[in-house]
């Protein structure tokens, strides 16, 4: 069983977590957290954050519900030097499309893609679950401006980490929700609806969750 496995690997985000403790029972590794209406910290209010990695060492996850504002997929392929300024006309529509998002307060100037697992490198690709995986190298990138990058993929800036016990205490606290992944609240377009969405993903009004912090 892979849950018994202590082979030990580094994530994307920098930590070192032990294969067997990622799959153990209670850590919510490849689940989406949603965070609570009364989440009083502004870089996660309102947030859908899909965890990367969870064990006793801590937590890691990708924010994919917030866009990155004015920052444009091809602009960023040529700022990294991954393609010249003129060849932006000769994208794929897949690399036209890519998403830019927020990934959280932590390492902002590092990209890291989810991606479908149709795409991989030995290495630096990270599996995570239910056909979802992390790459945080300049590789992916040059494979999707190329269009032969992953079916789905998403590109975050920085990511959002937590300290050891410190995603378990903010659960207790009420600080966040959690459910199975979805893959198109992963990766889907509408990044302004997956809030709203993922609540219901789980059968909550947003509404009613709302009125009720507020009575607590």
């Amino acid at each position: 069983m892979r849950a018994t496995r202590k082979k030990t690997e580094k994530t994307a985000g920098g930590q070192i977590l032990a294969e067997g403790e990622m799959s153990g029972v209670g850590y919510l590794d490849g689940q989406l957290l949603i965070a609570m209406p009364v989440m009083d910290d502004e870089r996660f209010a309102r947030s859908v954050i899909y965890l990367c990695a969870h064990s006793s060492e801590g937590a890691m996850g990708i924010i994919v519900n917030r866009p990155a504002g004015s920052i444009d997929f091809p602009q960023l392929l040529v700022q990294l030097d991954i393609i010249n300024k003129a060849d932006q006309i000769k994208l794929p529509g897949s690399a036209e499309e890519m998403k830019v998002l927020k990934g959280g307060p932590v390492d902002t100037g590092r990209g890291f893609v989810l991606h479908s697992s149709d795409f991989f490198i030995k290495d630096a690709t990270l599996p995570i679950d239910d056909g979802i995986c992390l790459t945080a190298t300049l590789d992916i990138l040059k494979a999707i401006a190329a269009g032969a990058g992953p079916k789905h993929a998403i590109l975050a800036l920085g990511y959002a980490g937590w300290a050891p016990g410190q995603l378990e205490n903010e659960i207790q606290h009420n600080g966040w929700l959690h459910c199975p992944a979805d893959p198109d609240l992963i990766f889907g377009p509408d990044a302004e609806d997956k809030y709203q969405r993922a609540l219901e993903k789980i059968g909550i009004d947003l509404a009613m969750l709302s009125n009720e912090a507020g009575h607590a």
